[in-house]
């Protein structure tokens, strides 16, 4: 199996790095660090190191200033899993799922219901004509195929998986449409002059990102560009449902305010906002922002030399490119759980230790977002960044296996502490994790506190 410092490299120089940069990298740790028979470990590492091997090279390229980037890999695997250690004022997260949410059986198998959203629990319960009980879901669910449920809960708007073990999986046609597609694919897509970097004595400084994500994977790699110095503004809709710790844990060193894209009021705000900025970063469900005027092409019309970054759950291509989804669904559905469940002997699904894809995206989507800039200030043109759950996914597949890894112990509350800081915040005061990357001439911090959605008016801050 490869390193992760060989890992590093081939994704480095996949995006277009110099050969060299990785050198500068130091990579502590060693696996397995969770119980998994998957390298969530070096997933996690890598990810975050990527990232912030990407804002040192924009560094170097804004200051001439070489530095050196470590990443341990116990604080990268904390960090990712962040929700789960945050506190407020002392006390840890409510529980993360709803009454429904989770796994059933069917007549064939099993599938996994995220019910999260009241419209998805909705949407499961029409499709079942139940109520919103796990009993009677799991009575309604024994009357369906498990991929005859998939298929109907999606086309009412619902959000399910049914467990295909690995092999099932990658005999779909979606799988093999994905196959050819790059972990992170970076495109131009537009003709522009470059643009100069801004004043600023960090690697992100004056440098603006429109961030219109909600739950991890898209908050994550905001709350990247912001540790870097970005001035990162979440835009939200007044009635879109958020998972409120996830807005918490994701929201630091941001800036949110609240546009309603639903008229054209609020569509003209978001231009506005567009024209000034340098980053456009969004995980709706594919094809949703184009009907809103968002496409790519839109943005690098609205503002020649955009940076635009699309996250989606089973990517761009293949018959499931347009389907909503979130990281438990992805394992379910591409042979995660089922493999999980096989080492560890049971009959069932079993869930990876992390958000493992959700994080290691939102990681992916920040560096494929600063490489793209990196190259913009170098050549000029507008870019389109593209990443996906499912892409990650068979990237982590593809990096093999760890024996035993399984019997691995679990992390306690006392092997994390030492990633743990407090900030104050609008929610109180808050117990979060640090970023684990450490860069020697501009170390990552967040500038800006976590605040309720909605805090800060739409417009962006004045440039030193």
């Amino acid at each position: 199996m490869q390193s992760p410092r060989e890992i590093l490299s081939d994704i480095w120089t996949s995006a277009g790095g110099e050969a060299s940069a990785p050198d500068a990298l130091m990579l502590t740790g060693a696996e397995p660090q969770l119980p998994s028979s998957f390298r969530v470990a070096a997933a996690a590492q890598v990810s975050i190191a990527a990232s912030a091997l990407a804002a040192a090279e924009i560094w170097k390229m804004r200051s001439g200033e070489a530095q050196e980037v470590a990443v341990d890999m116990r604080h990268a695997v904390v960090e990712c899993r962040s929700e789960r250690y945050l506190r407020v004022d002392g006390k840890p997260p409510p529980p993360a799922w709803d009454a429904i949410a989770g796994v059933y059986k069917t007549r064939d198998g099993f599938v996994r219901l995220h019910t999260n959203f009241p419209h998805h629990r909705d949407a499961v319960c029409k499709v079942l004509n139940c109520e919103p009980e796990r009993e009677a879901v799991q009575a309604a669910l024994m009357q369906w195929d498990g991929e005859a449920f998939e298929t109907a809960a999606y086309a009412s708007g619902a959000v399910v998986a049914f467990m295909r073990s690995h092999a099932e999986w990658s005999e779909t046609l979606h799988a093999k449409a994905l196959a050819g597609l790059p972990l992170v694919s970076i495109t131009k897509i537009g003709e522009a002059a470059s643009k100069p970097w801004p004043a600023g004595e960090r690697p992100l400084a004056g440098i603006r990102v429109l961030d219109l994500s909600r739950v991890i994977a898209g908050p994550v790699a905001g709350r990247t560009l912001a540790a870097h110095g970005a001035d990162v503004l979440l835009i939200s809709g007044p009635e879109l449902p958020a998972i409120p710790w996830l807005t918490i844990d994701t929201g630091r060193g941001k800036l949110t305010s609240f546009v309603e894209l639903k008229d054209e009021q609020g569509r003209a705000t978001l231009r506005g906002l567009l024209r000034e900025a340098d980053i456009f970063s969004q995980g709706y469900r594919p094809y949703a922002i184009a009907g809103l005027g968002f496409a790519p092409e839109d943005a690098a019309r609205i503002n020649p030399g955009i940076i635009y970054v699309t996250l989606s759950a089973y990517g761009a291509a293949g018959p499931w490119a347009e389907r909503r989804g979130f990281d438990s669904l992805v394992q379910t559905a591409t042979g995660f759980n089922h493999a999980e469940g096989q080492a560890a002997g049971i009959g069932g699904p079993k869930e990876l230790p992390a958000q493992m894809l959700d994080h290691a995206t939102g990681y992916f989507m920040a560096f494929g977002a600063m490489m793209a800039k990196a190259r913009q200030a170098r050549e000029g043109g507008s870019w389109h960044v593209q990443v996906s759950l499912a892409q990650t996914g068979r990237w982590l597949w593809n990096l093999g296996r760890v024996m035993g890894g399984l019997g691995t112990r679990d992390l306690t509350g006392e092997a994390v502490m030492p990633f743990i800081e407090e900030v104050d915040s609008g929610f109180g005061a808050l117990g979060v994790v640090r970023h684990s990357a450490i860069l020697s001439k501009t170390p990552a911090f967040w500038a800006r506190p976590a605040m309720p959605l909605g805090t800060h008016p739409p417009q962006w801050p004045v440039r030193e």
